[in-house]
C-alpha cells in the first residue's frame, strides 16, 4: 500500500492506494448466458418491407417533430430536433422518401436507438 495526499480545489486528501503485479490480476470468471425472454411485441413498430427507419443517435428529449405520415421529405431535410446534453441535434432524412409513420411526439423521452420514424 502506497499512501498519497492529494490536493483538491485547496483541500487535502489522504488516499491509500494498493500497488499490485499485473500476474495478481485475474480475468473475471465468465458468467453463463442467461435465456433472454422474448421482447413484448407492441415494444417498437415494425417497418414494412423495403422501409428505412430512423432510430435516434443518443438518448435525449424530442423538442419537435417537423414530419407527419405521407409527407414527402428530402435528403437532409430536419426531420425533428432531439435535445441531448443541452443540445439541440437536428436528426435528418438520410434520402428521399416519404414518411411512413413517425413514433415519437413532442416531449418524448427517447433511448440511443430508439425508431423516431419509418421512411419508405
Amino acid at each position: 500500500m502506497k499512501a498519497y495526499k492529494v490536493n483538491v480545489n485547496g483541500k487535502v486528501y489522504e488516499i491509500t492506494l494498493e500497488v499490485i503485479d499485473k500476474d495478481d490480476i485475474k480475468a473475471p470468471a465468465k458468467e453463463e448466458p442467461k435465456a433472454q425472454a422474448p421482447a413484448p411485441a407492441a415494444s417498437a413498430p415494425v417497418a414494412p418491407a423495403g422501409a428505412k427507419t430512423v432510430n435516434a443517435p443518443m438518448p435525449g428529449n424530442i423538442l419537435k417533430v417537423n414530419v407527419t405520415a405521407g409527407q414527402s421529405v428530402k435528403k437532409g431535410d430536419v426531420l425533428m430536433i432531439l435535445e441531448a446534453m443541452k443540445m439541440e441535434n437536428e436528426i435528418m432524412a438520410p434520402a428521399d422518401a416519404v414518411v411512413s409513420s413517425v413514433s415519437v411526439s413532442a416531449g418524448s423521452t427517447v433511448e440511443a436507438g430508439a425508431v423516431l420514424c419509418t421512411l419508405a
